[in-house]
């Protein structure tokens, strides 16, 4: 059996970041770790070294654009591919992700097959087993 796939979700709310965690490792090989904190986040993606990263924008301290641009910019985390996914579904959001080399854009509700999928095709793209 494959090893499994570790997943980092960095979301403030609590309750979404169990649901998907509980999801996501029902609906396949994955070992998901959530926290609600943003620095908290960085620390942790240096630290377990997650296959993916799934990022909130809003959230206290500092938001998801500050999270991402930190994990972008440190030679440890730099090449970990982050999907943003979020209730904010402007199109400006969306460009400053994109600028900060976010690999997808996903807008909260998300049905956890529709996640998962989006997860195996950037896991496929990056060629990560």
């Amino acid at each position: 059996m494959a090893a499994k796939r570790k997943i980092l979700i960095i979301d403030d709310e609590e309750y979404f970041g169990k649901l998907a965690k509980k999801n996501l490792e029902l609906l396949g090989n994955l070992e998901v770790d959530t926290t609600t904190d943003g620095i908290e986040g960085i620390n942790l993606a240096k630290e377990k070294k997650p296959d993916l990263i799934l990022l909130d924008i809003m959230m206290p301290g500092i938001d998801g654009f500050e999270v991402l641009k930190r994990l972008k910019a440190d030679s440890e985390t730099v090449k970990i591919p982050v999907i943003m996914l979020s209730a904010k579904e402007d199109e400006e959001s969306k460009i400053k992700a994109a600028q900060l080399y976010d690999e997808l854009y996903l807008t909260k509700p998300i049905e956890s097959e529709k996640l998962k999928a989006k997860i195996e095709s950037v896991f496929e793209i990056r060629g990560i087993k």
